[in-house]
């Protein structure tokens, strides 16, 4: 289908996590175990562009009938590391939200209500039989979510320019998870100590537990995946995100909340900037 093999889909971010083969499950393990010596390789594109095709059918398909069996794989200090994609459970995911991202009329056009009825009944009955599944891949949309920040430092910021054979340009950062955890808990318990509840913290407390989840040897990437096609190349050349809510978060703890709110200000309106795009012609 090459109208669909051929298209980038962009302008989504992902925060993943690889886990070391000795996290699942004896059987998962050796599918993937045979996964990786097989070599395959998929990317972010390969991913969006399979779950691009359940769209095209009348009436759409907007949650995969099989769950994959694919996944990014990745070496730490010599551990092979895999993130599975878990498209279906993503697809339920996904899902449930896009509710609060249409209008009513707009969502009804685009998946039937009876298509999202069958839809939530099969992710119900799912869960069910698998209450302690969760995704390994975070998405946003037009965006990476502030929150995501918190876990990284900028000296893991990895930048690619791209080149002039059609390479496109690359952004992303990596880190141990269990730098993660302590960068996550250190923002959280200064953001606590120092102003009220607000989205930031509430945030935080979300990817807290969601990391709870997976393997303290397991690595966490942030990948601005297609929103290095909706950014010029000066401006990811000069996005330094995590750096800059490290300095707010930094500061705040020092007691400076002109500096904290002059860090904040760069980070909220950048991404505000971002978000405004998806809104023009």
């Amino acid at each position: 289908m090459p109208a669909v093999t051929s298209v980038l889909v962009p302008y989504a971010s992902y925060l993943r996590v690889y886990e070391p083969l000795a996290a699942f499950p004896e059987s998962e393990r050796g599918h993937w175990a045979r996964y990786v010596r097989e070599g395959r390789t998929p990317t972010a594109q390969d991913e969006l562009r399979r779950s691009l095709a359940d769209l095209l059918p009348t009436p759409p398909v907007p949650v995969p009938v099989h769950e994959s069996a694919d996944a990014f794989v990745t070496e730490v200090d010599g551990v092979v590391c895999v993130c599975p994609w878990r498209t279906r459970l993503r697809g339920w995911l996904a899902l449930e939200e896009l509710g609060t991202l249409l209008p009513s009329p707009v969502l009804d056009a685009v998946l039937p209500p009876v298509v999202r009825g069958q839809a939530a009944a099969d992710y119900e009955a799912w869960r069910e039989r698998n209450p302690d599944a969760r995704p390994w891949i975070r998405t946003a949309v037009w965006q990476v979510p502030v929150r995501w920040f918190a876990l990284f430092a900028d000296e893991e910021r990895e930048y690619e320019p791209g080149d002039v054979a059609g390479v496109p340009p690359t952004l992303r950062y990596r880190t141990p998870m269990v730098q993660a955890r302590r960068r996550l808990a250190r923002a959280l318990k200064t953001l606590r100590d120092t102003i009220d509840e607000g989205p930031l913290t509430e945030g935080l407390v979300d990817v807290g537990k969601w990391m709870e989840e997976f393997h303290p040897r397991s690595l966490v990437e942030l990948d601005y995946g297609g929103l290095v096609h909706a950014l010029s190349p000066e401006e990811l050349a000069d996005d330094r995100s995590a750096a800059d809510l490290a300095e707010g978060i930094a500061a705040l703890r020092a007691g400076d909340g002109d500096v904290a709110g002059e860090a904040y200000g760069r980070l909220s309106e950048r991404w505000r900037a971002v978000r405004d795009r998806q809104f023009a012609n």
